[in-house]
């Protein structure tokens, strides 16, 4: 098929790569031109698994073309991915000026029948506005042009959306009519062949299971941190815990894992967006906020727990910090955990010497007017004259440290793992004190 994708983002690169590579012919296209430039030039603006590799194969076999023209990107096919950001606004609320302005320069040059299917995370009800901005231009131009919309939520994990793409567990399509199921039943059937993953329900159901499903996984994290606090008071170790209650397979093991809280792209925005939907119908979502309000606080566990080792006062204090990205393989700082413990460890005082495999460009931005943060090039250079180290990302070099020449280096001993990677009575035999989030001991 001839496809075209709006927006050369994260969700919108690995759509175009990820189609493109079983034989669609795909045009993807973004009205930054700097970056169409950088990838027209095999330059990836994101981190991801996977992504540089099968945007380059289809770009040199010529099945994935990028440009910044919308007139391009209607002539080219009749079935038109939207998969723009919609960032938080400042109410919580998503902001969809940038699906809506999709919508009203698509409808300017469609010049066939058209099938427009919005990608984005977005509202229920974003279908009914797409179509209805699609239909006034179409209006204005005074054309018989027939468009219709569809809503095909996606469902990728930062780190894996390559496979996700390609190994779908799940594929949600929300449609009007007939052919428009028909037509997208078509377009995934390479990726459906095993067994039928598509889900085809109508629009409204569509949009809201995106949402539905992030919220339920932001409550699991929300839960467990909230059981993490109380076993750091009980003297009880929420790993022990994780494992006794994932064996069940009415909970399952996935996404029972206590830290410092859920951040990157999607949850925390999706959970805000779903709470001002919920206002504005009226429902008190006391689950949704309860969740936020626990991620909230689990953000400054660790500044805490480090604070409370130093009796109270970091000033002057030199904390080593292992990882920035919000998760491990990406170099995506939204909303991550780092930048809540950085501003309170530099703002009291302390000093930062922070190491990540891939977000140091990216964190140097947010950082920029900091002081009192420096980046290193390792992990070891990073606990070089610290006092204590503070682990919060789980990058793999991260997983099997040695504990001994940490506990040589460090001057206080003492290791914070916010995400619980490692064995308690191992590190503390090692020479560390070992403080982890829900592991029986709180100071």
């Amino acid at each position: 098929m001839r496809v075209t994708v709006i927006g050369a983002g994260y969700v919108g690169l690995v759509t175009s790569g990820c189609f493109a590579d079983v034989g669609n012919d795909v045009v993807c296209i973004d009205t930054d031109p700097k970056k169409i430039e950088r990838l027209t030039h095999g330059k990836i603006p994101l981190r991801e698994p996977g992504l540089d590799a099968i945007v380059a194969r289809n770009s040199t076999a010529g099945r994935l073309k990028f440009s910044t023209s919308y007139q391009e990107a209607v002539a080219h096919a009749s079935v038109i991915f939207i998969a723009v950001g919609t960032p938080s606004s400042e109410d919580g609320s998503a902001d969809l000026s940038g699906v809506l302005s999709c919508a009203h320069a698509l409808g300017e040059k469609i010049v066939r029948d058209t099938l427009v299917v919005i990608k984005s995370t977005v509202p229920v009800g974003t279908n009914d506005q797409v179509l209805a901005a699609l239909q006034k231009e179409l209006h204005q131009r005074d054309t018989n042009v027939q468009v219709r919309t569809a809503s095909n939520p996606e469902f990728l994990k930062e780190g894996a959306a390559v496979d996700d793409f390609m190994r779908p567990d799940r594929i949600i399509v929300g449609v009007n009519d007939a052919a428009a199921a028909d037509i997208l039943r078509a377009l995934y059937l390479p990726f459906n062949r095993n067994r039928d993953r598509l889900f085809i329900m109508d629009v409204r159901s569509a949009e809201f299971t995106k949402y539905a499903a992030n919220a339920m996984l932001a409550l699991r994290i929300s839960f467990m941190n909230e059981m993490a606090d109380m076993a750091d008071r009980l003297g009880v170790d929420i790993e022990e815990v994780r494992h006794g209650i994932g064996a069940d397979p009415r909970i399952g093991p996935h996404f029972l894992y206590a830290g410092m809280g859920f951040g990157g792209s999607c949850f925390p925005k999706d959970l805000r967006a779903l709470v001002r939907l919920a206002d504005s119908i009226g429902e008190p979502a006391l689950l949704l906020r309860s969740s936020l309000q626990v991620n909230e606080r689990q953000r400054g566990i660790l500044f805490e727990k480090i604070k409370a080792f130093f009796g109270g006062n970091v000033q002057g204090k030199t904390i080593a910090l292992w990882g920035l990205a919000f998760k491990a393989n990406t170099d995506d700082m939204r909303e991550a955990p780092s930048i809540m413990l950085v501003d309170l460890l530099t703002r009291f005082g302390a000093r930062v010497r922070a190491y990540d495999p891939a977000a140091i460009n990216n964190a140097r931005q947010i950082f920029k007017t900091t002081q009192g943060i420096t980046f290193t090039a390792s992990a070891r250079e990073a606990c070089e004259d610290a006092d204590v180290l503070a682990v919060v990302t789980e990058w793999l070099e991260f997983r099997s440290p040695d504990f001994e020449w940490l506990a040589a280096t460090l001057t206080h001993k003492a290791l914070f793992d916010g995400r619980n990677l490692y064995n308690p009575a191992f590190v503390r035999a090692s020479g560390l004190q070992y403080f982890g989030v829900g592991r029986g001991q709180s100071n």
